[in-house]
């Protein structure tokens, strides 16, 4: 097993999920329950689902494109979110 992605990897997410919408909506949920235990065996269970699909998904991608165009696209698809957020919506829009 490679050591250092499985580090890798686990501190990018976890850092990423950090005040998420999963993480408050899980908040929300415990304020307002008394078991949760279930609420984190549910966010959880998403949160692998979620992550297993991504990396299904990713290599699947991966055996079809060389991995330089993986890696143009990808910092395409970010470089399009990043610009997208310095630009406030148009009047009216609700972003969807």
């Amino acid at each position: 097993m490679d050591w250092n992605l499985l580090s890798l990897s686990f501190i990018v997410v976890f850092l990423a999920e950090l005040g998420d919408k999963s993480q408050l909506v899980a908040i929300s949920l415990s304020g307002n329950c008394q078991h949760p235990r279930a609420i984190f065996l549910g966010a959880a269970t998403a949160l692998i689902l979620a992550s297993f699909l991504g990396v299904l998904l990713g290599d699947g991608i991966g055996h079809l494109l060389p991995v330089p165009m993986l890696k143009c696209l990808a910092a395409i698809g970010f470089a399009g979110m990043g610009l997208r957020l310095l630009w406030p919506a148009p009047e009216g829009d609700l972003g969807g």
